[in-house]
Order: structure tokens, then C-alpha cells, then sequence
């Protein structure tokens, strides 16, 4: 059912570059829209947490800016031209399952920018299987050196 919508969650991590390619590619076999998203929210106590964050910072303006760089980096330049771009401030999860309202697919990696190198499946691949509101898939498996230079 080709006009369908894949999103998929980027926040520069290998893992999620390895999950936009691969929702890139599937997206051009299906007929589907690309929607890349990525997720920013402060820290529960940014002040004391970030001591040396200057007044002037601007997570939403980074996260786009990784998001911008991620897929400058992995996909053809036509596809990246004609992938939608969403910036959200929130958890990472919830703003997942949100952008997946009515997609065809959602598509992440089994690991992004978290503390817990150590689990299987990180907590937003975890939580996006059991809440999201469409198929999702969780690309795993190591990064080649090709994969991770684009």
C-alpha cells in the first residue's frame, strides 16, 4: 500500500544512523514517506546538572542540528532533500509513539546516546514495541566502518 509514512528516531548514535538507512531503503521499496525524527528535553535539573551550559544554549537548535547532519550524512542527497524533519521537546519514547500516529512503520535502533551500554535493547526501543501505534521495527547488529562514514 504504496503513500504510506515510515518515521523514524534519530539522535546520531551509530545505532540510529544504521535504522535511518535502513528506513531509507525500505521507504524507496515501499513508496512510503521518509519522517525523521529526534527527540530534546532538559535535564530534570539543567542548572545544577550543567554548570558550564551558557545562558545562550539551544538544545532544540542542536537536535536539529544533528538531525540536519545524520542525514546529510547516510542518505543520497534527493533523499534527504525530501525527508521530513521533525524536532520535538520531550522524552524520547513518548515523542515516538506520537510521530507514529497513523504511519505505516516506525523504525529505530536497538541502542541511541543513553548510559546503559549494557542492555540488550535500550529503553526507547523497549518502550516504543510496546506502546507505538503501528509495526516497529528495531534495527540491530554492529555498525561496518562503511555505515558509520555514510
Amino acid at each position: 500500500m504504496a503513500g504510506g509514512r515510515i518515521v523514524v528516531g534519530v539522535d546520531g548514535s551509530a545505532s540510529s544512523l544504521k535504522a535511518l538507512r535502513w528506513a531509507a531503503r525500505q521507504a524507496s521499496l515501499t513508496g512510503d514517506s521518509l519522517h525523521a525524527v529526534i527527540s530534546w528535553e532538559y535535564p530534570a535539573s539543567w542548572a545544577t546538572l550543567m554548570p558550564g551550559v551558557p545562558p545562550e544554549s539551544d538544545p532544540e537548535e542542536l537536535a536539529r542540528q544533528i538531525l540536519d547532519g545524520s542525514l546529510a550524512k547516510v542518505l543520497p542527497a534527493g533523499t534527504a532533500a525530501t525527508t521530513t524533519r521533525t524536532v520535538v521537546s520531550g522524552n524520547p519514547s513518548q515523542a515516538l509513539v506520537d510521530q507514529a500516529a497513523g504511519a505505516s512503520l516506525l523504525v529505530v535502533g536497538d541502542r541511541g546516546h543513553s548510559g546503559f551500554k549494557a542492555a540488550v535493547l535500550g529503553s526507547v526501543s523497549t518502550n516504543v514495541t510496546q506502546h507505538a501505534p503501528c509495526p516497529v521495527v528495531v534495527v540491530r547488529g554492529e555498525t561496518t566502518e562503511d555505515e558509520a562514514t555514510g
